[in-house]
């Protein structure tokens, strides 16, 4: 284990007493304190006596789906107009409005502009998908257009065919861009569309548990489902970034 990784857990479990000892703190003052905030050891057993529910995986997978799916739809649209745009100039300068707005509004005004348009259930797909389109264009546009010229020109003087120049020119060039991008898009899929499920309220999902266990004053439920939501969001990551990886090292980038 490297010194990088000691310090983290160091820090981790530095923060985590912390948590405990305020909770203590908190209901030695106070004689309903562990409702103002739930310690890390009653969180730990409420998760634990969630998982063994097949309701509460049944909200996982339903906020997991949408979610994700959401993250998958707009990576797709991404790279094909970021290609497209790089092909087309009057494409780019047409694009740029939309996801300078997309950058600059608030996340809480497109799910309530969005809850006009759409039903509860497909909301967060809306909404992942909305806040994952311009980093993973803007990243995978701007990996296109560094690529070298040179080597595209002796791509096209030598008449070496479109899938040879994808693979041997483009991906290696455009793929860190890409990594990146979906790095960053993954985190934020899963911010914004929490958010549009505690806003729109769909039955079924995690973020209608975090509403209800705010409404209730069931702290432990609601860092519980926290918890869940962070470390569902860690999972994906990982195993997406990981697939990402073996796809690059097939292909030997």
């Amino acid at each position: 284990m490297d010194r990088k990784t000691d310090l983290r857990l160091w820090a981790v479990l530095f923060w985590l007493v912390v948590w405990q000892l305020a909770a203590m703190a908190l209901r030695a003052a106070y004689p309903h304190g562990e409702l103002l905030l739930a310690s890390p050891v009653n969180v730990l057993l409420r998760l634990g006596q969630l998982a063994v529910t097949a309701a509460f995986w049944r909200t996982v997978a339903w906020s997991a789906i949408r979610i994700f799916g959401g993250f998958l739809l707009a990576t797709v649209l991404a790279v094909v107009l970021a290609a497209l745009a790089a092909w087309k100039q009057w494409l780019r300068g047409l694009m740029a409005p939309l996801v300078a707005a997309v950058k600059a509004v608030p996340v809480a005004s497109f799910i309530i502009l969005a809850q006009v348009w759409l039903n509860s259930r497909s909301l967060s797909l809306f909404i992942s998908a909305l806040m994952v389109f311009p980093p993973v264009y803007l990243n995978v546009l701007e990996g296109i257009c560094r690529t070298d010229r040179r080597l595209l020109e002796m791509a096209r003087v030598f008449r070496v065919p479109l899938g040879r120049r994808l693979r041997g020119i483009y991906l290696p060039q455009v793929m860190p861009y890409f990594r990146t991008a979906v790095s960053l898009g993954l985190g934020l899929c899963w911010k914004a569309g929490a958010a549009a499920e505690i806003i729109g309220l769909p039955a079924g999902s995690m973020g209608e548990r975090l509403y209800t266990a705010k409404v209730y004053f069931q702290t432990a439920d609601l860092f519980a489902w926290t918890v869940t939501i962070v470390a569902v969001s860690v999972a994906f990551e990982r195993l997406f970034l990981a697939l990402v990886d073996r796809l690059m090292g097939k292909a030997g980038l």
